[in-house]
């Protein structure tokens, strides 16, 4: 294993010749939503999907390896990523394209994105996904969802580049996606999603998208430093009706505290570590076991090595 004392040009020396760009000793805080978080070792942003692949396939082995989005549902520990962290962010993963009742779009897209091209195009379908933060691809790793809809209900296939550098698409159902989460291998890189679509007057796709914009305006933390919910729902339960019974809405722990609008929300309020962050998460978890029984889990994706 390549080790985290590394210099700053260490790694790179090791690493294959690419189209795409590295960049060392990158601040994590620059790249997730709660804007904390220490450094990567390296961070590669290929340039399309056969950039990756020969970075796959010829990096050496055992090189510690991961990949983030939009960092809208990530947790960066303070110690920073030893390692390479990958990020799809060229023009090539940002590409979308119309079929007769489908859309493929690039992993790197926001979801946010998705709102001038259905009304441009008379589309409906994907309203609930353009409220949800971040990009695309992350949206398949958690199963995003809201608003009675998941990624699992439009999803038809995705284009993955596995550990060995192979480019393929894969069926939805392989994906095995389920509440919050999906069930794939690890060394899986998902860099395209085949969405389904349908015909909609403009009018009403922009009537859905707004209303549910104002919803989660009203009842969450709006232009916070914030990382969605915190906790997964218990089968048949709501985690933040158990935050609230146990007494943790009002907790705080130094610049990390418990939203006053939704309590199933952590903000950082300008001066939180990563550390602070997680300890208000593990002091959630425990108060709630205490008081109902019940181990609430973590939804946020949590990565990286303690300071």
């Amino acid at each position: 294993m390549f080790s985290w004392t590394h210099k700053k040009n260490d790694l790179v020396k090791l690493l294959p010749e690419v189209r795409g760009r590295y960049l060392c000793d990158v601040p994590m805080s620059k790249h997730t939503w709660f804007a904390v978080g220490g450094p990567a070792e390296v961070m590669f942003f290929p340039e399309d999907n056969e950039d990756l692949s020969w970075f796959l396939k010829t990096k050496p082995y055992n090189l510690p390896v991961c990949v983030i989005g939009g960092g809208s549902n990530l947790l960066v520990r303070d110690g920073g990523v030893p390692g390479v962290v990958i990020k799809l962010d060229s023009k090539f993963y940002k590409q979308w394209k119309i079929d007769v009742d489908t859309i493929t779009c690039g992993a790197g897209m926001r979801n946010a994105d998705l709102k001038k091209i259905m009304l441009e195009n008379r589309l409906g379908g994907l309203e609930f996904l353009v409220s949800i933060p971040g990009h695309l691809g992350g949206s398949i790793k958690t199963n995003a969802g809201c608003f009675g809809k998941e990624i699992k209900d439009v999803l038809v296939k995705a284009t993955i580049v596995n550990g060995e550098g192979e480019i393929r698409d894969v069926p939805a159902s392989d994906l095995m996606l389920s509440y919050r989460s999906s069930l794939f291998p690890e060394d899986w890189i998902i860099t395209s999603l085949t969405l389904k679509v349908e015909p909609k007057n403009p009018e009403e796709t922009l009537k859905i998208i707004n209303e549910q914009k104002n919803y989660r305006i009203k009842s969450q933390p709006h232009n916070e430093k914030t990382a969605g919910s915190t906790f997964k729902n218990p089968e048949g339960l709501k985690a933040w009706e158990l935050i609230k019974k146990s007494g943790c809405a009002d907790l705080h722990i130094n610049g990390a505290k418990v939203s006053e609008k939704h309590c199933n929300f952590l903000i950082n309020t300008g001066n939180a570590t990563a550390k602070d962050i997680e300890t208000l998460g593990e002091t959630i978890i425990q108060k709630v076991k205490e008081n109902t029984s019940i181990t609430l889990e973590w939804e946020i994706k949590r990565m990286g090595i303690h300071k």
